[in-house]
């Protein structure tokens, strides 16, 4: 999987190097726990495709004793977008790099690999009145090398993890978008004799829930909202998001989030979000910074 998956990253690299058309993306959260920083950029194939490669960095600021890695983690992703004319198709193969924990000899090396595909339907378009509908129906797999605690003893396991996704958008009027939707996470593997678990997947590659935070535990569920107000002549909006998610290895979760995007020069598009997390007893409180860069050239 690593090889074929660096031989797919020279190929598109390759591409970005000779394309007319480049969208590029750089986007940095901040946190107490974490720093996260993201790179990628992406070229259209012809009218309906475009290929796209992107990297990402997470370090870990909590404890060793905590269950953080000694080194930062590093993941690839190649997206695929395909955009026909009754739906569109979002694939998104994924890996993660190797790495360990330090000074905790009863954990060992961790990595992952995966796909996250995503299908998008148009419910009804009306162009005259500005009535837009989408329902999109997300399906995720990824098996990372990871480290389970049955109670009495850690095993180093390949684990397997499915996230089923499903979403409805409605726009009003160029002007105004609803958004809920909801996820579920199976685990072939099993959960059941799952006391703890150190691994190194963020399971928000599987299905994003309007958090920016890194969630490495179990998710059971989630659910999330989010409405945005848009002002389509200057390109800039105003959103506020709501999640919740269940956990088999963390405590329930709530996310609140609020963001701004707007143009900073002609061709150059701006993402501001604060996100605060706090678990369902209103402790383990945390707030991040999320700024996301777009220049396409």
């Amino acid at each position: 999987m690593r090889k074929i998956l660096l031989l797919s990253c020279l190929f598109i690299f390759a591409l970005v190097a000779q394309a007319d058309t480049v969208d590029t993306s750089v986007s940095y959260i901040y946190s107490s726990d974490y720093n996260q920083a993201r790179l990628g950029a992406a070229v259209p194939l012809g009218i309906n495709v475009s290929v796209g490669l992107e990297g990402k960095y997470v370090e870990d600021k909590f404890s060793l004793e905590q269950g953080a890695f000694k080194d930062p983690v590093y993941s690839v992703y190649l997206p695929v977008q395909m955009d026909f004319e009754l739906f569109r198709l979002n694939l998104t193969p994924f890996y993660y790099f190797k790495n360990d924990f330090e000074k905790q000899p009863h954990l060992k090396d961790a990595y992952a690999y995966g796909i996250n595909s995503q299908f998008i339907m148009d419910l009804l378009k009306d162009d005259v009145d500005q009535l837009y509908s989408q329902a999109y129906v997300g399906v995720s797999y990824a098996r990372q090398k990871a480290n389970t605690f049955d109670g009495t003893l850690w095993e180093h396991d390949d684990y397997d993890q499915m996230a089923f996704s499903l979403g409805l958008r409605q726009n009003f009027y160029d002007a105004f978008m609803f958004q809920v939707a909801g996820a579920v996470f199976q685990y072939p593997d099993g959960v059941s004799h799952i006391e703890a678990f150190r691994g190194i997947l963020d399971m928000k590659d599987l299905a994003f829930t309007e958090s920016f935070d890194v969630t490495r535990s179990l998710t059971k569920y989630a659910l999330s909202a989010r409405i945005t107000r848009m002002w389509a002549d200057n390109h800039s909006s105003l959103y506020a998001a709501y999640h919740y998610a269940e956990s088999y290895t963390a405590e329930p979760e709530h996310s609140m989030l609020v963001g701004n995007t707007f143009l900073v020069a002609k061709r150059a598009h701006v993402d501001i979000a604060f996100n605060h997390l706090q678990d369902s007893h209103g402790s383990n409180k945390r707030d991040l910074l999320y700024v996301n860069l777009n220049i396409p050239f």
